[in-house]
């Protein structure tokens, strides 16, 4: 079954970085610039549903940064551009927001929103390599440009470096035996195709839930792992939280829980600085502020899901910038990475 591109949580990812009323909240504190009217941050622009809706919200004097990785993405945006003089764009992810906001010389933001994952037209283009379902190249890179591809990574990789992937990225409880598989597998004749590793996972991975294939945690964990998704979502988090202005807002929309439960715990400590030491004879004074405030969490109505199937497990979460000064050690000190699979160079130097 094809699907046509949809934007997942479209006006709620939009109200959560303009609305002053999103999530019940009183109106935000006066910015020096009022909303709409400031520098935002698209982190994935994929196909551009989200900026196009903000953009029609913006104010004319303001600015939309995108960024992506994909030059499919990145075709798309500079169509917007010559139509559109407030997008600026990047070629690069999201991890790199630091780095662009200085070579632009943008000390402050109003607003990032950031929608993580894979989007429809790169599922649904075989040659991608993302799809069990649609017999392709085994690629997986979100940028097409550079990088190394799954095919090349499962026939260099040793079994426990697979196993350990497979395990931490896929949550797959039949790691070992589909890393040893692939291990044998290579020994005789190269994986080359999302058919082959398929294949060769339903071959190892018996039972599974119903209705899900048995290759769909393997083929997500190893996407995660060559786009090096949770390093960069671990870079680009506390890049957000302090390139943010006061009253700024950061979205996160997830759609697996690795991904949601870094976001989660990174937004809770952000907003609960003091809660290691609750317990402790300290002085309400002298805790720690919060640096931001929790906005809402938000997932796909009933008639969303029914339009669009890949909105189901969407988390949209939110939250406001307080006037708490925040560096980036503080920052970087709420992200928790999962598992034991290290976060590998590229995402320190800043690529998606």
């Amino acid at each position: 079954m094809a699907y046509s591109h949809r934007t997942v949580l479209l006006e709620p990812a939009i109200d959560a970085l303009l609305s002053p009323a999103f999530g019940c909240r009183p109106a935000m504190p006066e910015r020096d610039a009022p909303p709409g009217d400031g520098i935002y941050v698209d982190g994935t622009f994929g196909r551009g549903g989200h900026s196009r809706l903000l953009l029609s919200r913006l104010a004319p004097q303001a600015r939309l940064l995108v960024f992506d990785k994909d030059p499919a993405a990145i075709a798309e945006a500079q169509a917007l551009r010559a139509v559109d003089a407030r997008v600026e764009i990047v070629h690069d992810g999201f991890a790199s927001l630091d780095v662009q906001l200085d070579r632009l010389g943008i000390a402050r933001v109003d607003g990032v929103l950031l929608d993580l994952g894979v989007s429809s037209p790169q599922i649904d283009e075989a040659e991608r390599g993302f799809s069990f379902m649609r017999d392709g190249p085994l690629d997986m890179r979100m940028d097409t440009s550079r990088g190394q591809t799954a095919a090349q990574w499962l026939a260099e990789a040793d079994q426990t470096q697979i196993k350990e992937v497979i395990a931490d990225y896929g949550e797959e409880r039949f790691a070992f035996q589909i890393a040893k598989a692939i291990v044998a597998r290579r020994q005789s004749e190269p994986l080359r195709t999302t058919g082959e590793l398929a294949q060769l996972v339903a071959s190892v991975v018996r039972t599974r839930e119903k209705g899900q294939h048995p290759a769909t945690r393997t083929f997500q964990a190893v996407r995660i792992h060559i786009n090096e998704e949770l390093a960069q979502l671990a870079h680009a988090l506390p890049a957000a939280l302090t390139r943010l202005r006061e009253g700024g807002r950061l979205a996160v929309i997830s759609f697996h829980s690795l991904e949601d439960r870094m976001v989660k715990q990174c937004l809770a400590a952000a907003a609960h600085p003091g809660r290691d030491r609750a317990r402790l004879p300290i002085p309400e004074r002298d805790m720690p502020q919060p640096y931001v405030t929790l906005l809402g969490r938000i997932q796909a109505d009933e008639a969303e899901v029914a339009d669009n199937v890949r909105s189901r497990s969407a988390v949209l979460r939110v939250a406001e910038r307080t006037s708490v000064p925040l560096s980036q050690d503080e920052a970087a000190g709420f992200i928790r990475l999962p598992g034991r699979a290290p976060a590998r160079g590229r995402a320190g130097r800043a690529a998606r």
